[in-house]
Parts: C-alpha cells; sequence; structure tokens
C-alpha cells in the first residue's frame, strides 16, 4: 500500500483548512465539562500553581490516543466498533459500546446539573429550570438532518466563546505567571494523590479520543487529509481545553493567593472570585462554566447514542434511528435524575467514577491494538514513538484505575 496520506496534494485556501477543523473540538468539548472544571478548581484552591503540569502531561496523552483514532477512521470504510467486532470478536466490540454508553449515562447528570447552575449564576433563577431549558435545546438541536455538521459547527462557537470567558478570567485575577511556569515541573505535593489520578481521568480523557473516528467518519475524510487534519483540527482541539484548563486551575490558584480562601466547589469560586474581580469577572467565569457544560452534554450525548447504535448493529452514524433514540435517553437520564435529586448527586459520580475505572483501560488497549493491526491500518499503522506515547498512555490508565479502585473499595 502506498504512502498515500503524505502524497503532496492540491494547496488548501484559508477556508479549506477552516472546513477540516470539527472532529477534536467535538472531542474536547466532551472531555471539558463540569467534572473537568470541578478537579481544576480544586487543584488550583488547595495546591496553586503546582499542579500544571498534570495538565501538560495529560493533554500530550490526549493528542497521541486521539491520533490513533484519527488514523483508525481514515484508514478503514467501516466503522471503529464493527472493525473491533470483526477482529478481536464481536463481544469486545459490544462490550466497548455499552461501556462508553453506561459512561456518558452516567456523565449526563453532570452536564444537566452543571448547565442549569452556570446560566443560572448569569442570568438568576433556578437552575432547575435552566437545567430544563438547556436539555430541550440540546434536544432541539440534535433533532436537525445532518446533525453532526450541526453540532460541530455549534461546539467551535461555545468553544470559542470559552477562550475568551477564562482568557479574560485569567487577566482579571493576575495570577503570578512565575508560579504558572514553575507548575509545569513536575512534583506531587502532600495529599494531591487522588486529586492528580481526578485530573488525569478528566482531562486524559479515553472516551472522548475513542470516539473521534466518528467524527473523521462523518465529515468522510480521507488518507490524504491525515497531516492537515493532524495541525489544523487534532492537536488545536486537544490543547484547547487543556489550556482552558489550565487557566481555571491558575484563576483558582490566584483567587486563593489574593483572598486566602479556599474554594472546593465553583459556587465557591464563584462567590470569592466576586470581591477580587468584581461582578463582570463573575457572570465572565459562570459563562465559561455554562459553556462547559452545554457543550459537554451535546458532544456527551451524541457520542454515546452514536457508539451505543453502532454496537447494536444498527448504524453507526449520529443521525441513525437508533443513535436519536438512545441519544434522547441519556438526555432525558440526565434531566430526571438532576429533577429528582435537586442537589449534586455525588452516587452517580461516583458510579460513574466506577465505571471509568473498568472501561477506560479497556478503550485505551483497543486503540492501541487496533492502530497497530497491520491489515487494517496499513501505512497508518503506529510507529515506534506512537507506541512509546501509547504504553506511557496505558500505565497511566492502568494506574489510575488501580488506585481509583482502592478508594472506591474504602
Amino acid at each position: 500500500m502506498g504512502n498515500k496520506h503524505s502524497a503532496p496534494g492540491k494547496r488548501r485556501t484559508f477556508l479549506g483548512y477552516l472546513a477540516l477543523m470539527g472532529p477534536a473540538f467535538v472531542v474536547g468539548a466532551w472531555q471539558f465539562g463540569p467534572g473537568n472544571l470541578t478537579t481544576a478548581v480544586q487543584s488550583g484552591s488547595q495546591y496553586g500553581y503546582s499542579l500544571l503540569w498534570v495538565i501538560a502531561v495529560s493533554t500530550i496523552l490526549m493528542i497521541a490516543f486521539t491520533d490513533m483514532s484519527v488514523r483508525l477512521g481514515l484508514a478503514t470504510p467501516k466503522s471503529l466498533i464493527t472493525v473491533i467486532k470483526e477482529h478481536l470478536g464481536k463481544g469486545t466490540g459490544i462490550a466497548a459500546g455499552f461501556g462508553v454508553f453506561g459512561i456518558t449515562l452516567m456523565f449526563s447528570v453532570g452536564n444537566a446539573a452543571g448547565s442549569g447552575l452556570g446560566l443560572s449564576m448569569v442570568f438568576g433563577g433556578s437552575p432547575i429550570l435552566w437545567t430544563v431549558a438547556c436539555t430541550v435545546g440540546v434536544g432541539i438541536i440534535l433533532a436537525f438532518r445532518n446533525v453532526y455538521r450541526i453540532i460541530e459547527k455549534v461546539l467551535l462557537l461555545i468553544v470559542a466563546m470559552m477562550a475568551i470567558a477564562f482568557i479574560a478570567s485569567v487577566v482579571i485575577a493576575k495570577p503570578d505567571w512565575y508560579l504558572s511556569a514553575q507548575g509545569l515541573l513536575p512534583s506531587l505535593p502532600e495529599g494531591s494523590e487522588i486529586l492528580v489520578i481526578a485530573l488525569v481521568g478528566t482531562n486524559f480523557s479515553i472516551n472522548a479520543a475513542f470516539y473521534n473516528s466518528y467524527g473523521i467518519k462523518e465529515n468522510a475524510r480521507t488518507r490524504a487529509d491525515y497531516r492537515d487534519i493532524t495541525l489544523v483540527d487534532t492537536i488545536p482541539g486537544i490543547v484547547a481545553p487543556g489550556i482552558m484548563t489550565a487557566l481555571v486551575i491558575m484563576v483558582s490558584a490566584a483567587v486563593l493567593g489574593a483572598t486566602g480562601s479556599e474554594a472546593a466547589t465553583i459556587n465557591a469560586l464563584a462567590a470569592i472570585f466576586e470581591p477580587l474581580a468584581g461582578p463582570v469577572g463573575t457572570v465572565l467565569f459562570a459563562l465559561g462554566l455554562s459553556g462547559a457544560a452545554f457543550s459537554s452534554m451535546i458532544a456527551n450525548a451524541t457520542a454515546g447514542g452514536t457508539m451505543m447504535s453502532d454496537a447494536l448493529g444498527r448504524g453507526s452514524r449520529g443521525g441513525s434511528v437508533t443513535s436519536r433514540i438512545v441519544t434522547g435517553i441519556i438526555l432525558a437520564f440526565g434531566l430526571i435524575t438532576t429533577l429528582v435529586f435537586q442537589s449534586s448527586p455525588v452516587g452517580l459520580i461516583v458510579i460513574a467514577q466506577s465505571l471509568t475505572v473498568l472501561i477506560a483501560p479497556l478503550l485505551g488497549v483497543l486503540l492501541v491494538l487496533m492502530a497497530n493491526n497491520k491489515t487494517v491500518m496499513g501505512d497508518l499503522r503506529n510507529k515506534w514513538w506512537h507506541n512509546a506515547f501509547g504504553i506511557i498512555g496505558l500505565v497511566a490508565i492502568f494506574a489510575s484505575s488501580i488506585r481509583l479502585i482502592g478508594v472506591l473499595a474504602s
């Protein structure tokens, strides 16, 4: 098989490059949700700038695994779960699809609650009513035909708005840039082990990386697009949420340094942030929160619906009937649970972590195995450096899983 993906093609225009952006930004939007923000707030509030290195390492590993998913999407005309069924057994593919569905089901609760909370901080009113409005809004977006293309455009816009909000928050908070640079050097403050695992778990999201191959299929990308996809979609799409997470840590650390008060939750950070930055700063930060929750809600429901439909052999596109039904179930579950509990459902978050412990290693191993399958990949097969990052990523996943199992069992 020739080296088609590196063959020179027609020179793209600026708009041509922009047209390649999308799949990795959907992945980034799914990755950057309320859980990600919560761990970032706790990190900056409790340990200042010292855990910024975790975000840098997680982002590099996330790029490596997302790139494997991109190449898997380019290498075969079939969907990832379908290919896994053919090469590793039907049960393995079904287990992957059901596992992702379970995780998205539980994470839908945090997304629903977070979207309502963020908008209530900006506009006032009941968070529950805003949760209902957001869920209905997402349902309307997902009801359109050619839904994946619409989702990409919506999420690109939301990611851009979030970036502006968090950059403005950092400008207002005035973090210590010298300490921020020092935080890129690996260190493990006493008592920070669990938070480091949480940061890795929320920023190095194998579930999201796994889904990227479906976005590549939805956009009918070809092997000739690989280099340009890497430059204009994969790298910026994954780096963007990493930078925004780092900015949240820096804002939290700056607020802690200025007020001496810890903020264990996003609500507490907003409350402490107001006397430091005024109401405008608080609104900017709240807009970032609501954008993160809303975008994650869209991507989470879409990914869960698509991969569950694929696992059931009912179509691998976001617009398939089964995919839409499963997507509706995910959204309804998040909304109903939020309405019933009227508070943060800690138990469901624990269950979600438990499912991640069981499923993330499986998805990581499947990505590495399939990306090394010469029959499937041809010239897009993993090189030695891909596998080096793959091994480091798998070690991180398994280590986090083993530690989390101990925590959940205790």
